[in-house]
């Protein structure tokens, strides 16, 4: 049985496809267990800050997105926290992973090709490789 579980989310269907399948998972220990929740910024070229006028307009949305994520999970009955993060998405949640103890990480995958991944990179990919807990990748 996991107690401490991580899920990595972006705000994006995926994501919340991810935390509700984490959900699901623990409806039978739910009470036992606690979910953290890691949103992570990507700072590069093509992250949602440029996406946005300025830096803080990007951090509100993703931390509206964080707080939304944590009433679902209240809204669940399953003790919950977040974590706020900026930079590579995957190198981050890796260190994160490093200074915390889980059982488990849950992540989304956007359900790109082949190619898309060769070219693109995958978070989840990534995440599965290194990670040394047990990883659900939700599709």
């Amino acid at each position: 049985m996991f107690k401490r579980i991580l899920v990595a989310t972006d705000g994006s269907k995926h994501a919340k496809r991810g935390l509700i399948k984490a959900v699901d998972m623990i409806q039978p220990y739910k009470s036992e267990v606690h979910i953290d929740l890691v949103y992570c910024v990507d700072v590069r070229g093509h992250s949602e800050v440029f996406l946005y006028s300025d830096n803080a307009e990007a951090d509100a949305l993703a931390k509206k997105m964080l707080a939304e994520s944590l009433e679902f999970l209240e809204a669940q009955g399953v003790s919950a926290g977040s974590f706020y993060l900026r930079g590579e998405p995957a190198r981050m949640v890796m260190l994160h992973l490093k200074d915390h103890e889980y059982d488990c990480l849950v992540v989304g995958s956007r359900g790109r090709n082949e190619l898309q991944t060769l070219v693109l990179g995958s978070v989840s990919h990534k995440l599965a490789k290194h990670a040394k807990i047990p990883v659900l990748i939700v599709r």
